[in-house]
């Protein structure tokens, strides 16, 4: 008994060899892509560009707010603690 895929079947060589090259090419963009995310310096460069674009949405009346309070909070702990001296 046969198997189908086993089968010896005529095969078009410029067909096969076409189907070679764009295994090759998707296989260079592949390890392309591998390298570009495995990149320390890529990566931080992408790192930095979130940190860069979450910083640009941030409204400066609540960064200057969550300033004053941690300075609020730095200045009460202080005082708190040389008074206890």
């Amino acid at each position: 008994m046969a198997d189908a895929e086993t089968d010896a079947k005529p095969v078009d060589q410029d067909a096969l060899v076409a189907d070679i090259e764009q295994t090759r090419v998707q296989l260079a963009r592949t390890i392309d892509a591998i390298a570009d995310r495995v990149n320390p310096q890529k990566n931080l460069g992408r790192a930095l560009e979130q940190v860069r674009q979450r910083a640009g949405q941030v409204d400066p009346l609540m960064a200057g707010a969550a300033a004053a309070a941690v300075l609020v909070s730095v200045t009460v702990l202080f005082l708190v603690r040389r008074r206890k001296r």
